[in-house]
């Protein structure tokens, strides 16, 4: 099967694509840039989308600046949606033209829809929360769906995702490889979480199942709060998890980011056949992290 992939050079696109190539697939990613460092993989770039589009049996969409990479400021807020909504727009408006439309859109988004809450248990069916990232999330998804009267659309709500050459575990490890690792802030805030391979396994279930549709909740099905996934991350690297890092430093540090994401709470659940009907490679986050470690 020919199947194009956007935002298919970042942590989450390129594993995925490189399966894909694994798989026998014919698979395009859609760049800025035409350029790639995957064997079997053809790279292209976004300008050339609806050629690339007429005539694939499906669309992964996961194209967007990275949401922690830097302060939310007015002009970052800009790119994050920016880099979502105006390529999920052309992504759709080239499937609505396209002679022969891809069978699927499967098109990315986030637990962050939910916006924050250290109580709350979210499913599919909860409502969007009120802050940047659930708003730019809702847009994200507003765009996507617009494809539904041309094709078949899942909106993957992806939680924390582990994985060895990025995303959480990037950022996370160093500090704790050096000693000083901990729980962020008061530790109480629930963080959903899924294995890089069990994501990539559900993205392909999403392709080819028919019956998938609409919003699917991409967690594993144990959430934990950050102080015991600080815990299991520190065990897994024999080194303590001793240091919390206090939510007025956070904020100190990373302004509005700090709330909207390192600070934020979403205990997430799926409902979706999809999920519960998946047979877990990592089902506790410790089988999560063993799983994602490089050794140092």
């Amino acid at each position: 099967m020919k199947i194009v992939v956007t935002g298919g050079t970042g942590f989450l696109g390129s594993a995925l694509a490189e399966s894909l190539v694994a798989d026998g697939n014919d698979v395009v990613v859609l760049s800025r840039f035409s350029g790639g460092a995957y064997k079997g993989v053809r790279y292209a770039t976004l300008a050339g989308a609806a050629a690339e589009i007429d005539g694939a049996g499906a669309v992964v969409n996961l194209a967007g600046a990275g949401i922690a990479d830097r302060r939310w400021t007015t002009a970052r807020k800009a790119v994050l949606r920016q880099s979502r909504v105006s390529v999920t727009r052309a992504v759709v408006t080239a499937i609505a033209n396209a002679t022969s439309k891809p069978r699927v859109l499967v098109s990315g988004s986030a637990v962050g829809y939910y916006g924050s809450s250290l109580d709350a248990v979210f499913d599919e069916s909860s409502p969007a929360g009120h802050d940047f990232l659930a708003e730019l999330c809702a847009e994200w998804e507003r765009e996507a769906l617009a494809a539904e009267p041309h094709t078949r659309v899942v909106i993957l709500r992806t939680g924390l995702v582990l994985g060895p050459n990025g995303g959480l575990l990037k950022k996370m490890i160093p500090p704790f490889r050096m000693f000083a690792g901990g729980p962020v802030g008061s530790g109480r805030q629930w963080m959903s979480w899924i294995q890089l391979a069990d994501w990539i396994a559900l993205v392909k279930l999403a392709i080819a199942t028919d019956s998938a549709r609409g919003p699917v909740n991409v967690v594993a099905p144990a959430p934990v709060t950050n102080r015991d996934f600080s815990t299991a991350l520190g065990r897994a690297l024999h080194r303590p998890s001793l240091l919390p890092l206090p939510e007025f430093v956070v904020r100190a540090i990373f302004g509005e980011l700090a709330d909207g994401a390192l600070l934020a709470s979403q205990n997430v659940r799926s409902r979706q056949a999809l999920v519960q009907n998946y047979t877990f490679k990592s089902v506790t986050v410790q089988d999560g992290i063993k799983a994602s470690i490089i050794p140092a």
